[in-house]
Order: structure tokens, then sequence, then C-alpha cells
């Protein structure tokens, strides 16, 4: 009986084995392309980052790019009022806010190989036929250009070792900007149909006049994207409510898919709701038998279980945030900020509560004073450049010092701190930055050694400090109280950076005996990563940026510790 036993056993180990095999075995990639319709803005984004959230979930190795139709090389040098916040990689890499929202959704590093615009892919391919890489063919617009942009698509697989790759191209079809990226997603298709299918992420509008929801912009839109030679698989229905079986049916007719092949995409609370909507609709189901794949049986039970904590929580906290690009005209956007946003939401559930964010044009703090100020049970102060605005960034953080308002600085908010605390504390008249105004009798911050020459060269884009780079953390601090969290005894972490100036370590020991405690360097001790104001409920300004690496399954201790005061003190 007991042989039986034993060979049974040995039985159902073999074919467990065999079945983890067959389905663990090594895939061809496969790619999802992902097109916008009808106008900009509409989620391709968060889109394409929810079903890398399913997939990934359903246990594969996903990963995504984003490509920018821009003649910019990166985007440093773009104006976020217009193109929204600058996202920064683990490699240093200056890049579109999407790879910020992939990042967040992916739960993983994304890196430069993952981003490329126009003009990167101008310029390599120029640089190849000067180099003679083409060797004296006449270089030409098609085919050159979308093969180079089929290399940079592979380059990033192969780093990335990616079981699925999602690529997002930017701006709607039609453009003009975007046909060479459509044509090098045609030429894929064409080369491994099996591998390649589209999405296309199209609005439907609902006009109140008429009260009834359109198809005909998603129908032109297709044929658009037809005309470039693509058939979408997947129409992703953008709209203000959920789309309806006729709307959908008149989609299916029109479009040339399957009916359960349009996805319905209705407004909703949270960005991190977009997943378990699309699963409504099965999506990845769906997808995963298009390509032929294995259903391995993933579920998003983590990230509902996230989604369950955001929209249930009872206790509110309410965040000013004081900056100065929101305004664009008559309207406000929040977009040049959405990794701040984005991590004081991550923070408020760890915290089991709800954020309430205002936004506080920093010039208005100049015109209005701080009266406006004192609703708030925290104030953060991202990152910015140039003199503009930083009187009222000021007056705030000297608001929040004397007041003991939970205070959190990021980048260019700290720096204001710095100079706060040297005009109001220290009694350094006019202290100021380099960058505001070079001929301050107290520098209190500088420009980095290494970036002077940059500057008088006029070499401005792809020149400051980015990426990650190690930070010291100094034990008994508040800082240190908030890494250790998440970090345990490991003192030595690593930040991302986007800044060309720096503290002036020729004040530090005036800075320190007043209270004002350096408690992050750099390993060698040379650069001021983070400072903090001992006898404060939370007052804290770092030089990197924490916002970039924090991700909701993941928050960033700082801003969970931040908030957490926040409700304390709010308690």
């Amino acid at each position: 009986m007991g042989n039986i036993i034993k060979l049974f056993y040995l039985v159902c180990v073999c074919l467990k084995n065999s079945f983890m095999l067959k389905n663990n075995k090594k895939i061809k990639t496969k790619y999802i392309f992902v097109v916008g319709g009808v106008i900009s803005g509409v989620g391709k984004g968060i889109t394409c980052a929810s079903i890398g959230r399913i997939l990934t979930s359903n246990g594969y190795n996903v990963s995504a790019i984003k490509i920018d139709p821009y003649i910019n090389l990166d985007a440093g040098t773009m104006n976020p009022v217009e193109h929204g916040e600058v996202f920064v990689t683990e490699d240093g890499d200056e890049t579109d806010q999407d790879i910020g929202n992939y990042e967040r959704f992916l739960n993983k590093n994304i890196y430069k190989e993952n981003y490329m615009t126009t003009g990167r892919v101008y310029q390599t391919v120029i640089n190849k036929e000067r180099n003679l890489e083409y060797k004296g063919k006449c270089v030409e617009v098609v085919p050159h250009i979308p093969e180079e942009v089929i290399r940079r698509i592979k380059l990033a697989v192969e780093k990335e070792k990616a079981e699925i790759m999602l690529v997002e191209i930017g701006g709607t079809v039609g453009e003009y900007q975007n046909l060479l990226f459509l044509e090098a997603a045609r030429m894929m298709h064409l080369a491994e149909p099996e591998n390649v299918l589209f999405i296309m992420v199209s609005y439907l509008p609902a006009p109140a006049i008429i009260g009834e929801m359109k198809t005909k912009p998603t129908q032109r839109a297709v044929r658009d994207l037809n005309s470039a030679g693509i058939q979408p698989d997947f129409i992703v229905a953008r709209s203000q409510a959920s789309i309806d079986a006729p709307r959908k049916r008149k989609i299916a007719i029109f479009c040339n898919i399957q009916e359960e092949g349009v996805i319905g995409a209705p407004d909703i609370d949270s960005i991190y709701e977009v997943p378990l909507n699309f699963e409504k609709d099965n999506l990845g189901k769906r997808i995963l038998a298009k390509f032929n794949l294995p259903d391995r049986g993933g579920e998003l039970k983590e990230w509902s279980a996230m989604v369950k904590k955001m929209k249930t929580a009872i206790k509110t906290v309410k965040i000013g945030i004081i900056g100065k690009y929101f305004a664009s005209g008559d309207f406000c956007l929040t977009d040049s900020y959405i990794s701040v946003i984005e991590a004081i939401k991550h923070g408020a559930i760890a915290n089991n509560c709800k954020p309430i964010l205002d936004w506080i044009n920093t010039e208005d703090v100049e015109k209005n004073g701080i009266e406006s100020l004192k609703q708030y049970d925290g104030i953060i102060i991202p990152q910015g450049w140039g003199s503009r605005g930083s009187e009222g960034k000021i007056s705030a953080i000297k608001y929040c010092r004397e007041n003991n308002v939970p205070y959190l600085g990021l980048c260019y908010g700290m720096q204001m701190a710095v100079i706060e605390f040297a005009r109001n504390v220290l009694g350094f008249k006019n202290a100021n930055s380099e960058e505001i105004d070079q001929n301050t009798p107290f520098p209190v911050i500088h420009i980095m050694s290494n970036q002077k020459e940059a500057i008088d060269k006029k070499h401005y884009g792809g020149t400051i400090k980015k990426g990650g780079w190690p930070c010291q953390i100094i034990p008994d601090t508040h800082l240190a109280i908030a890494y250790k969290k998440k970090f345990g005894k490991e003192t030595v972490i690593s930040e991302r950076h986007r800044h060309r100036y720096e503290f002036n370590n020729e004040y530090r020991e005036q800075y320190e005996k007043a209270g004002f405690k350096i408690c992050g360097v750099s390993p060698d001790n040379q650069i001021v990563e983070a400072i903090e104001i001992t006898n404060h409920p939370f007052f804290i300004g770092t030089q990197f940026h924490p916002e970039y690496i924090s991700r909701p399954l993941d928050p960033h201790p700082l801003f969970v510790e931040f908030i957490k005061v926040c409700l304390a003190k709010k308690d």
C-alpha cells in the first residue's frame, strides 16, 4: 500500500512539473500598440498602464513604451503647462508623464530604452548616415525611420526580457506627426501578424443639446487608422457614461470589429479603478485569447484590495499644493504635478484616509497673503524653476514653520525653505538662490560646481543632475523614522533627482546650530540631500523627488509619514 501511495505521489509531481513547464515556456514577445482617436488626453497612458497591470497580475512579464511625436530629444525642455510633468527614470531619462503611470501601475522601474521621440529617432538615423552605416544607400523617411523605431522597440524588449510589450503612440490618428510611428506598427504587424494587435482609445461625446452618445467621431477615427493600413482589434470607448448595447453594435458594424472588442471605459473617480473596470468586459482574457496565450489564472486581488481601501476610507485630510504651473488660460491644469498628487494619494491609502487637494497659485499668495492657508492640515511645495512666484512660496513656508503646520518641500520646495530660514531665523537679509539673484550677498543655494560650465555655454537640455543617486540617512532624525518603516536598518537609499542648484555648504554649520538639521547627505557628505527642523511636528525638505518612486502598492515612506502627521495634528 505504501509503495502505491509513493507511486501516486511521484506521478502527481511529474504531472505538476510538466504543467508548469508547459505554462512557463518561453513565448515569443507579443506587442500591443495603443493609439488614440477623436481627441488628445483621452486616457491612452492610463489604458496602457491598466492593461499592463491586468497582464502582470496574470503572471506575464510586461513592460511599456511611450512614443512622443515631438522633435524634442526628451521632455526636459518642454513647458510643463503645455506638456505636463517631466518624469525622471532611475537611469536619468527625462520623459513623458505616462512613463510614471507605467511605473505606478506595473510596480516596476521603466528605463530610458522605453521612451522615444521623433527627435531621438531622426538624430540616430542621421548619425548612422554620417557614419556610413547605411553603406552608401539613399537614406529615406520610409523605410529607414520606421525601421529605427522598430529597432528601438526590440531593444527595450531585449533589456526587459518582456513577454508582452505595450507601445503607446502619442497624439491621435490622422495627425501628421505620428504617421511614421503608425507605419512602424504596420510593418511589425505585417512581419508578425500573430504577435501584434492594436487598441484604439477613442472618445464618444454625448452633447447635452442632443442627449445621445455619438459614435460617428470614432467611426471617422477608425477610418483614418485604416488608411494607415491598420485595423484595430479592440476599441476602448471613453465616455462620460457607460456605453450601451446599441452603441456597441453600431461601432462593431461600422468599425469592422467584434462586438466583444468594444470595451467600456466611462469616467470614474480614480484611475486605479480602470483595470477593474476593464475586467468587467474581460479585456485581459480577450487579449490572451487573441495571442493564443494561456490564462495563468492571475487575479487583481492585491490591486482590488488597494482600491477598496481607498474608496471605503472615511477620514479626510486637507492638503494645499502651492505651485506655479497650474494656470492655462481660464483653466486649472494639474498634470504638471501628477507624481506629487498620486504620491499623496498613496500616502493617504496607507493611512486609511482620503486626501482633499487644493491647488494654490504661488502668485496669489504673493498678492493676498497667507490667510487662505489656514484651512489646510498640511502644505506641500513641489518642484519649480526660476524666480516667478518664489516670494509667495517663502511666505507660505514661514507660515508653516512658525505655526507648526506640517510641511513637505520637494526639490525647489527644499531650496525655498533654506532661503526662508536664512532670512527670518539666521538674519541673512536678502539671502537667496543664485538661480533667482546672482548678486545676493548670501547665496545659501548656489549652482552645482559641474553645472556652471553648462549654463555659461547655454547647454540647458539634458545637462542637469538627474536620475537615481544614493542618499545617506542621518540617524535620530524625523527622516530616519519615516524611512525605517520601509527600509529597516538600511541607511543608504536611492532617490531620483532633477536639479541644477544645491545647498551651499559654506553655511552648513550656522544652520545646524540654529536647529535646522541636515538629515540626508550624499555618501561622501558633500551634497545636502534633505533638511528638517527638529522642534516641529513635520518640516522636511528634500533635494530629491520622492514622488517619482511612490506607487499605490508600494507608497513612499515620506508621504506616508507626512499624511500620518497631518492626520494626527488634525485630530
